[in-house]
């Protein structure tokens, strides 16, 4: 098996007061763009934070192209770009200067060098019109933008990418998806979230992770391929109740649809199966599983 690419092993972690954050996670990441979904309180930003080594985990091993990264940490930081949830910016900074400034913290002491990786990632982002405005007046997407400059300086062979598309409007939205796709040709792309359209449109592998487990991993298609001729739907009146066991629900113009997955029941009609569906299914059967 060739060493390139990241490789998780059994990696754990819990928190004061018994909080089991990851639980034996094991993924094998190669260049591209790598989708890692779950809800709220799954353990995938826990899992981001101990891949950027701001955290230790509790035990299991992580390599990157074959280097233990917990045993040489530096490895990976000089590799890593790391894009959080949350950008903070300083008040009257422009964007070249703070791009400026985290290049040269990143190790471009060579001015002439240094302007001309800034002037490139601002042009790669299309924010090369807007690097003179503070970062501060940044709309929501233009500071998405800005974040992927920063993790890009010294263009790293590891991009961590945590809930990139929340908040964003559509338009914006798309134009970061080019960005992250355009990324993916070269390096190791993570992209953590709970938004299962970014994995379907962006990824060509992606892994479920609910209570600190991978409950489920593959290609999309591989994915709902396994569910063919188990998904079952039906629109039903908005005053009716959803069944209990239903897999999930969404509203429509005219009432709810209504997915179960099983056996065909009487007035529903079979589903092609789509990454939503795969998506709810591996949560539903980790539930039971832990029941």
């Amino acid at each position: 098996m060739s060493e390139s690419g990241l490789r998780v092993s059994g990696l754990t972690k819990a928190y004061k007061g018994g909080v089991q954050a990851l639980a034996g996670v094991d993924l094998s990441v190669q260049p591209g763009l790598y989708g890692l979904l779950g809800p709220n309180g799954a353990g995938k930003s826990t899992l981001m934070r101990t891949l950027a080594t701001l955290q230790q985990p509790d035990s299991g091993a992580v390599e990157l192209d074959g280097v233990d990264v917990l045993a040489d940490p530096d490895h990976l930081r000089q590799r890593l770009g790391y894009l959080p949830q949350q950008i903070g910016s300083y008040p009257g900074v422009s964007g070249r200067n703070l791009l400026d400034r985290f290049a040269w913290l990143k190790g471009r002491t060579d001015k002439q060098a240094r302007k001309a990786e800034v002037d490139a990632l601002l042009e790669r982002v299309n924010l090369e019109e807007d690097g003179h405005r503070a970062v501060a007046t940044y709309s929501g997407g233009m500071l998405r933008r800005f974040g992927i400059a920063i993790a890009l300086i010294g263009s790293p062979r590891l991009l961590i990418v945590d809930e990139p598309t929340a908040g964003l409007d559509p338009a914006e939205r798309n134009r970061f998806h080019r960005v992250l796709a355009e990324i993916g040709s070269d390096a190791v792309v993570l992209l953590s979230t709970h938004i299962v359209e970014d994995v379907e449109n962006l990824c060509t592998h992606l892994s479920i992770l609910n209570h600190g487990q991978i409950v489920a991993e593959g290609t999309p298609e591989e994915l709902k391929a396994k569910l063919q001729g188990r998904i079952w739907e039906i629109e039903v009146p908005r005053h009716e109740t959803v069944p209990e066991d239903a897999l999930h629900a969404s509203a429509t113009p005219h009432g709810t649809r209504v997915i179960l997955a099983g056996g065909q029941q009487p007035g529903y009609s079979a589903r092609e199966p789509k990454l939503e569906d795969v998506y709810h299914f591996a949560l539903s059967q980790s539930l039971m599983a832990a029941a």
